[in-house]
């Protein structure tokens, strides 16, 4: 059951990402996503850089925490075992192989090669596209945002 739950989460982001991008107003809701180099292209541009969301990093981190801890928790109630380490763990399995996919599928074979995901202007400067850096650091906050959710997940799906 844990991996159909997660075939199924993986597959609703996939089409989440894929509907969430492709052309300019919709790239922009990931922009801290992109790398250095192009940000600084899309802010030297006056018809993008006043329409560029400034995101505090520990408010998307928590916000995508409750948002996870949700999911997880409704995800979870489907698994729920009667101890902790059971629930942790279904939870932590879960999370972390979404992170995983999302590191892997995503980011470094979908995000980094498609066209999609790129500004006007530089659809055909994939080279401004490859550093991993900002998607790898992602990856980092995620292991230990899931491993919270998990811990979280696990208390209140053994003491409900």
């Amino acid at each position: 059951m844990l991996l159909i739950e997660l075939v199924a989460l993986c597959g609703l982001f996939w089409g989440a990402c894929w509907l969430g991008t492709g052309g300019d107003r919709k790239n922009l809701y990931g922009f801290r996503a992109y790398p250095d180099a192009v940000q600084n292209i899309v802010r030297s541009r006056p018809e993008l850089a006043g329409k560029i969301r400034q995101q505090r990093p520990a408010m998307t981190f928590v916000g995508n925490l409750l948002l996870f801890a949700i999911l997880l928790f409704g995800l979870g109630l489907l698994t729920r075992r009667e101890d902790f380490a059971g629930n942790f763990l279904n939870a932590l399995l879960l999370g972390q192989g979404f992170n995983l996919f999302d590191l892997v599928v995503i980011d470094l074979l979908w995000w980094r090669n498609t066209k999609r995901v790129r500004f006007s202007g530089t659809e055909n400067r994939p080279e401004l596209y490859a550093d991993p850096g900002k998607h790898i650091s992602s990856f980092l906050r995620g292991i230990v945002m899931f491993l919270l959710v998990a811990i979280l997940d696990g208390w209140l799906l053994t003491w409900i």
